[in-house]
Order: structure tokens, then sequence, then C-alpha cells
């Protein structure tokens, strides 16, 4: 009366489920340097976390009495886990069967993967390596007919969006569908060498009259983490893991959670002694806004994302005593720190995201104002640099600036929501305006230059004169800068504010 022989075939499917894609193809797998699909999901979550949701689902070969002969699983394969104690959704495309083609993986459980993580309210980790799910031509004929393309279960992949972190990791050719579920995401990590990224691949590219060229010239990570397809890079599969793992550390579980503190063991009180003169007194020298970051905030506790596009903006995590917020800084090393189309667009995206998980922002100010300039032009920088001055002014989050060096026009005035109350620090080396007093003396006092016999020692004496007017300290006098601050005390204030952010 027992149900031992169903519970055999359960095991006995179960261990035709493991098997994937069959021996050689995961023995093919392997020679390219990639790990397969489980033994992914077990390098990404804690130790035996990992428990497997739909695992006997897939299609199953039978003899004519009805037993089964053999079973080829699905090659989408999620469960939950857990990632530093905390438990996550993570699936992960198994190439050893279709190619990890998404026609293959079951619709179903590709939507219920992404159901499960809003409807719970877990963090999501998608660990993608195979093609879109829209078949093969042979298969369309196979069929006797084509059909109005949809995707099943997008609906909740634009949910998770709004609702829980997701991390995807590019682990080998995304193509199509498989394109889209990485950029579908918060936060995504492409494998230099084994991965790339691409609408449609190569050979397809050559149908539209495109020269050929392999996956990695078409969509390796030379292009993609310059262009902000994808926001980071890993050498190996390992370092990615550890890439999303350290993410995820920093956020809620969901939106409807709020971020945990850490134990700290770097003292708020500490301070710096490089900070007092890490800020050439010469405003055309730049210095390392990196050491600032790096400096001020808890040590080892800065993760940068995306530092490859959008280059004079830096967008990063760190803790404040043990509090996460989302630092935004300029980086003066390239372009001066001028906000340029693609930074502009970075800067927009990091505060959306801090906006939705309700991290505090921290934004390290040497702005000089948008690039300028015919490709500056070409590339629509006003506007992609007003909608990140709007995604600011939308932001309802705890926002601390602290003006380091210069702060000029639009973007200058974009460090914050100026009608919000202003938690706000400058050091000595403030240097602000409408515009760079330097760049318009010729203009503006052409009649006594003309008039000059020395019209170098003139500009010298007007410069002069103009240093006391540009002085921090008369715009402190006027309350416009709230206070001017040793920079050696900037750590004990900023950890200040997240201790108060955190209410």
């Amino acid at each position: 009366m027992s149900w031992e022989k169903e519970l055999k075939e359960l095991r006995l499917r179960e261990a035709l489920a493991e098997k994937m894609g069959g021996a050689d193809k995961l023995a093919r797998q392997s020679e390219r340097g990639k790990l397969n699909a489980r033994q992914r999901l077990d390098a990404l979550l804690d130790d035996n976390s990992f428990r497997e949701i739909g695992k006997i689902a897939g299609r199953g070969k039978y003899a004519a009495d009805g037993t089964l002969e053999d079973f080829a699983p699905s090659n989408f394969i999620f469960g939950r886990g857990r990632i530093h104690g905390r438990t996550v959704v993570a699936s992960a495309d198994d190439f050893t069967v279709r190619g990890g083609a998404a026609d293959a993986a079951i619709h179903r459980k590709f939507a219920m993967a992404e159901q499960m993580a809003h409807e719970i309210g877990l963090p999501l980790i998608r660990m993608i390596d195979g093609t879109g799910g829209g078949g093969s031509v042979k298969m369309l004929e196979q069929m006797g007919f084509t059909y109005v393309p949809f995707v099943p279960g997008w609906e909740h992949v634009v949910k998770n969006l709004g609702a829980v972190p997701v991390v995807a990791l590019a682990l080998g050719s995304c193509a199509g569908l498989g394109a889209a579920r990485l950029v579908a995401s918060h936060y995504s990590v492409m494998v230099r060498g084994i991965a790339q990224v691409f609408t449609a691949g190569p050979k397809v590219a050559e149908g539209i009259g495109e020269a050929a060229m392999s996956n990695e010239a078409l969509g390796g990570a030379d292009i993609h983490a310059r262009n902000g397809v994808i926001d980071d890079e890993a050498e190996t599969e390992a370092e990615a893991f550890a890439r999303a793992r350290a993410f995820l550390s920093y956020l809620p579980s969901s939106v409807a959670s709020r971020a945990t503190r850490t134990i700290n063991h770097d003292p708020a009180t500490r301070r710096d002694e490089e900070l007092l003169s890490i800020v050439p007194r010469d405003k055309r020298q730049a210095y390392s806004m990196r050491r600032i970051v790096k400096s001020v905030f808890d040590r080892d506790s800065v993760f940068e994302m995306g530092a490859r596009w959008g280059r004079s903006v830096i967008t990063a995590f760190a803790r404040l005593d043990g509090f996460p917020v989302a630092v935004l800084a300029s980086d003066p090393t390239f372009l001066g720190g001028s906000w340029t189309a693609d930074a502009s667009d970075k800067a927009r995206r990091f505060v959306q995201l801090a906006e939705l998980f309700r991290l505090p922002v921290v934004h390290l100010v040497d702005n000089p104002g948008f690039m300028i300039g015919l490709e500056a032009e070409k590339s629509a920088t006003i506007r992609r640099g007003v909608e990140a001055m709007n995604a600011i002014y939308r932001a309802t989050i705890p926002w601390c600036s602290v003006i380091i060096r210069k702060a000029y026009g639009v973007s200058g005035a974009a460090m914050s929501d100026h009608t919000r109350y202003q938690y706000r620090f400058a050091w000595p080396s403030g240097d602000w305006g409408s515009l760079p007093m330097e760049g318009g003396i010729e203009v503006a006092y052409k009649a006594e230059l003309s008039d000059a016999a020395d019209p170098a020692a003139e500009i010298a004496k007007i410069k002069e004169r103009l240093s006391a007017v540009t002085s921090p300290f008369r715009t402190a006098e006027q309350f416009l800068i709230e206070d001017i601050i040793d920079p050696r005390d900037t750590r004990m204030l900023l950890c200040e504010f997240a201790e108060m952010a955190s209410k």
C-alpha cells in the first residue's frame, strides 16, 4: 500500500534532470572555461542553501507501454537559496540543453521565478547563458505557422524592477531575449572573454550587410562596459558571483524594507590628514576623488559600479559607520568632471536606484558644468543632463552634498534639490557661480584691457580683485552655503548624517 514505486520514479527523474544536456555537452561547456548551470548555483549561493523548484519539468520520452525511457530537462533552473544568510531567488540558464534557448526553458518556469521574487519580496539573480525565445527557423517550419511576438512573463520582469533588487550575470553569449533579460536589471555583470551581448548574433548581422566578425568583436565587454549596456565586467565567473553578492549586501530585500546596518570597526571620528592638501590650489590641476571617497567612508566598504562609462561621474555604494549609502561623485581626472550625456544618464539611473531602495545619497561635488562643444551637442547633452537633474529633484531620500571644489552652471545646480533642506558642507577649496570668472574676464573687461599699456598685468590685477569676491567665506556670510568645514572632519559629519538618515 506504500508509494515507494512512485518515489523510485521521482528519484529516477531527478537523476535524469541532473544529467542536464549529457556528458558530452557538459564536457564541451567545461572546455570553453565555463561552469555548468548547477555548478554556478552552488558557487553563487551559501553552501547547501539551494532548494530547486520544478526540477523534473522537461520532456519525457516514453515506450509504447508508457514507461519512461529518457528525459530532457528544462534548460532553466531556479529555486530559493541564500546569500549571506538572506533568502533570494536564483536562476541559471543551462546552455547544455538546446544552447540555453528560451523556447526550451518552459515559459511557466521563467515566469514563476520572476513572480516569486516580487510577490514574496526577495532579491532575484539571473545567470544568463543563452539566446532568444523565438525558436529556430527550422522549428517554425515544423510548426507550420508563425506567431505575433510576445514574451510570456515579461510583466513580472517589469514588476520586479520596481519591487526587489535584480542582478543579472552574463555568463555566455546573450542574444535576443537573453540580452533583454540581462539589461532589465538593477545591476549587470559580464565575464570578459566568455560573455557577449547583442540584439542578434554575427550571422544575423551579416544578413543586413555587416562585415563578418566574431561574437567578441560584435558584443564583448570592451563595447558594453563603455556604453552603459552593462554595469561591470569580471575576469572570472567567481569574480562575477562575488560582485553580485557584494551588490546585494547594500540593499534591502525589497522596497518594503530598509537596508541593514553592519558592524563597523572604523571609528566615525577618524581624521585623514591627507585631505587637508589633497585638492590643489591651482584650479586647473586634477586630484583623485576616489582617494577622497576611500578616505571618508568606512574602510573597505566602497563598491563602485560602472567605472568604464560616463567616466566623469563616480557611482558607488559605501557604508558610513555601518549604514549603507549611495555615493555620487565627480571625477576631475576625466574632462575636468564635466557632465557628458553618458555621465548624465549614469547619474540619473543611479539616483533612481537609490530612491527606489531608500538609500541616502552622499554627493561629492566638483562639477564645472555640462560638457560643451560639437560632440556634446550631437549627443544631446543638455536633454540628458536635465533628465538627470530632474531625477535629483524628484528624489525624496535623505541627501547630503559636500562641495569639494567646482559647482558651476545648471549641472552644478544639480548637486541637490535646492527647495529641500540643504544638508550641505563645503571645503575651503569650494569654487562656485553661474560661470567660471576666469573664462569671462577678457569679455567683461574688454574696454579696460584695450586701454591698458600692459594687458597681461591688467588681467592679473583684475584676477586678484575677483579672488576676494569668489572667496567661499563671502558666500557663507550671506548664508548661501551652510557650512565651510575642515576637510578632515568630513567623515565624522557624514557618519552623523547617515545615522540621522536611518531614522
